[in-house]
């Protein structure tokens, strides 16, 4: 019998965190720092909207963009928030959770043998949906020295005539750093100059902790070469609801409703009922949950400097991404290590592509509990290593 099997799925690696996380499901005791998921429930007022929905009988089909009125909220929502101007009938399309939007958007600008450039370490989606969509991956490795910033020389040097795409995604997953708007605007000239488009991934755009976030569709000439994506998973605790977004070009938003309407039809009819609520009413459980984290933030990098377990401060989303050369292992080893050792769960920053090797991913979307109890065996750890 032939080899039913696509090659080129095939020599697509596993999630390097399923891979991790496989393993620590076995172990009983363990205290996880792994997952990127916020520990708080959803608001209830926003559950409530889901459960009126099906008592009202809203269990069908919605239009493949999504609500209409949805998609109204989300442009209300991007232009207070953000100063981004969307048309929501055109400019706009609702989707099961960022990661298909991103698909999506690969699927509907890469033509094969396209280069996409992308930002290192990265969100573990991004390499894999580029092979799949038929483009080539051209990677640029951050430096922990830049605070894990994208820079204008780095951008131009990985730049050639095969060039199309950049992917960018910050506040980062799993570093926590952020680009402000001098940061952005320092490497607009260079996309503009190359014709470039962007995709950048926003989901973490509510977890910023020095000032707001600037999205880079919001400056100059960037707006008709921008997709921006976006959710409700971190922002309002809605991960299991399934539900993101995908803003940009009518042109390009057009083809990628298509790829949805064929793949998907449309998004869970209840979750989007339920994310007209998080957006009309949502701010003050955004901004608390937040205000959380912030605390969250500062315990655990104190504590992790203190032991020696070194990190820049991270100025977004809920990772902190500690360097531990120092102890001459690879992430995974020491990953491994201190999950049999002392029964803690982190994830190896090799997950994140190779130039995260050298770093491991710490969430601190726990309670301060469990940070504590966590971090107390990570010290531990660190002295018997010593």
């Amino acid at each position: 019998m032939r080899d039913f099997l696509s090659p080129k799925v095939v020599n697509i690696k596993p999630s390097g965190i399923r891979k991790f996380f496989d393993v620590a499901s076995e172990i009983k005791g363990a205290i996880s720092l792994g997952v990127g998921e916020p520990d708080f429930d959803t608001p209830w007022h926003i559950r409530e909207e889901g459960i009126y929905s099906l008592e009202r009988g809203k269990t069908h089909y919605t239009s493949n963009s999504g609500l209409k009125e949805l998609r109204q909220e989300i442009s209300t929502y991007l232009n207070r928030k953000y100063d981004l101007k969307y048309d929501p009938l055109k400019e706009c399309l609702v989707t099961v959770g960022g990661s298909e939007a991103i698909d999506m958007a690969l699927r509907a600008t890469i033509c094969e043998g396209d280069e996409v450039i992308v930002v290192t370490p990265c969100y573990v989606s991004y390499e894999p949906c580029v092979v799949l969509a038929g483009g080539v991956v051209k990677t640029i490795p951050l430096k922990n020295e830049n605070e894990f910033k994208l820079t204008k020389e780095e951008l131009e040097a990985a730049i050639n005539d095969k060039s199309k795409i950049l992917i960018m995604n910050f506040p980062n997953n799993p570093t926590g750093a952020i680009m402000d708007k001098n940061d952005l605007l320092d490497i607009v000239d260079v996309i503009i100059k190359h014709d470039l488009l962007v995709i950048s991934d926003e989901i973490y755009s509510e977890l910023t902790y020095f000032g707001h976030h600037v999205s880079i569709a919001s400056l100059p000439n960037m707006k008709e070469r921008t997709i921006v994506i976006n959710g409700f998973s971190k922002a309002f605790a809605m991960t299991g609801w399934r539900l993101g977004y995908a803003c940009g070009p009518k042109e390009i938003i057009a083809q990628m409703t298509k790829i949805h309407q064929f793949a998907i039809m449309c998004a869970p009819t209840t979750s989007q009922h339920a994310a007209i609520e998080a957006l009309k009413n949502g701010d003050e459980d955004v901004r608390l949950m937040t205000e959380e984290y912030n605390e969250r933030r500062r315990y655990v990098l104190k504590r992790l400097n203190d032991m020696g377990l070194n990190s820049f401060t991270p100025r977004g989303a809920f990772y902190i991404f500690p360097d531990i050369r120092k102890f001459k292992m690879t992430s995974e080893e020491f990953a491994y290590k201190l999950l049999q050792d002392k029964k803690v769960v982190v994830v190896p920053g090799s997950a994140f592509g190779a130039s995260g090797e050298g770093f491991i991913r710490i969430s601190y979307a726990y309670s301060i509990e469990n940070l504590k109890n966590a971090l107390n065996r990570i010290e531990e750890f660190i002295k018997e290593l010593k």
